[in-house]
């Protein structure tokens, strides 16, 4: 088998203004989902790949932000000096990637919850051995154009026409974010490189000559060398763009621990808490016996539940308190949070494709967010809110940003 390697994308600190408010107190790659970072599922998946040596982690953070995973001997974390592009990174630091015997690496964006199904687009590139595999799955026809669109023949997966978030529909098929390339795709990208280069010159514009764009600049003439292959998955997929959609990850990471009779998820015990569904809780978190838990509920550590408060569809972050008999529903609350007693706080479901704050200058139906060390008084309802860090907040909010 050839020997791979990995590169996980996570872009900079800059890049994460979506993931406001909770980008402001933790970067998004680290940000808990299913009880842990959400680069860890990334992780996860790829120490299950048979012949995969390393893992490198590219992006603009300072290189203190990944030093607890870096421990570890076969990841490296490699901080771009400028940003250079999704493949302008991969590009600079070519070297890394070639260094030993590689013969092909995945390519993953950070901002996706995902299964992951990487050891099968091993055998579906092994069988066509172009330069590219490419992760598709198949999404509503209404949110199509939001994503990668491609279109590929049936019979041999090859993909025909990609275009990033076309104008119009093209296919319900896109791309996942996941990627196994050939290293041949160096010589691509140094084409790419000399075109743009060329490109300028005659225009006499001017730009970072290294960035480089993987899909536009790298996939796209991929398909007219006949070179691009789509593995279509049927299992989860979910992206990670705003805060929002953590909710959603959040729940399919659950979800499918449940299926698989995962031990770290809570169960229904004599004298504990009722739990609905699939609830991860953390061993130093407190909840209260007469407390109702779940469905898809992530409670992190030092957490307190006291009697009789209802939670679902939830991500309950470090040293929340939840007063008795409150009522938490469809939110994130955030780090050291202090919810009173009698309190309601419950934001909407978000469905695929729901990504704005804002729709026609009013605050569009989405899950509450409550940022760090935000406290909600005894008997008070905030519903459908974002709230930034360190605000109290005596009386009850709709719909509104708190700012």
């Amino acid at each position: 088998m050839s020997e791979s390697k990995a590169v996980i994308l996570v872009g900079g600190p800059s890049r994460g203004t979506r993931f406001r408010p909770l980008s402001l107190n933790s970067p998004k790659p680290l940000f808990p989902v299913a009880g842990r970072p959400i680069i860890s599922h990334h992780l996860d998946a790829l120490s299950k790949v048979k012949g995969l040596k390393e893992v490198l982690i590219i992006g603009l953070f300072e290189d203190k932000v990944f030093a607890p995973f870096i421990d570890n001997a076969s990841l490296d974390y490699l901080h771009e000096y400028q940003a250079l592009g999704t493949a302008g990174g991969i590009y600079h630091f070519r070297d890394e990637i070639l260094r030993g015997s590689t013969k092909q690496f995945f390519v993953m964006h950070i901002d996706i919850a995902c299964s992951f199904p990487l050891n099968e687009m091993i055998t579906a590139h092994g069988r066509h051995r172009g330069v590219c595999t490419m992760l598709g799955t198949k999404v509503p026809a209404s949110e199509a154009t939001k994503y990668g669109c491609l279109v590929a023949n049936n019979e041999t997966n090859q993909v025909l026409h990609y275009v990033e978030k076309p104008d119009t529909f093209i296919s319900d098929l896109i791309s996942c974010g996941v990627f196994l390339f050939d290293i041949s795709v160096f010589s691509e990208m140094k084409k790419a490189l000399d075109k743009k280069e060329s490109q300028e010159q005659s225009e006499f514009v001017s730009s970072s000559h290294d960035e480089l764009r993987l899909e536009q600049d790298i996939l796209r003439p991929l398909t007219e060398s006949n070179n691009l292959y789509v593995h279509v998955t049927k299992e989860f997929w979910r992206q990670i763009k705003t805060a929002g959609s953590a909710i959603s990850a959040n729940a399919l990471y659950l979800e499918a621990e449940a299926r698989e009779g995962s031990d770290r998820l809570a169960k229904n015990t004599s004298g504990g808490p009722e739990i609905i569904g699939a609830v991860y809780i953390h061993p130093s978190a407190h909840v209260d016996p007469t407390a109702k838990i779940g469905p898809n509920v992530s409670i992190g550590p030092r957490v307190k539940i006291m009697a009789g408060v209802r939670v679902k569809d939830t991500i309950l972050l470090d040293s929340v308190h939840i007063g008795k008999a409150s009522c938490v529903l469809h939110s994130i609350i955030g780090w050291n949070s202090r919810i009173g007693s009698w309190a309601r706080v419950e934001g909407c479901p978000v469905h695929e494709g729901d990504s704005s704050m804002m729709k026609n200058g009013v605050k569009s139906q989405s899950i509450t967010i409550l940022g760090k060390d935000v406290s909600v008084m005894d008997e008070t309802i905030i519903r459908n809110c974002i709230v930034l860090p360190h605000k109290e907040l005596k009386s009850c909010f709709h719909n509104e940003i708190l700012m």
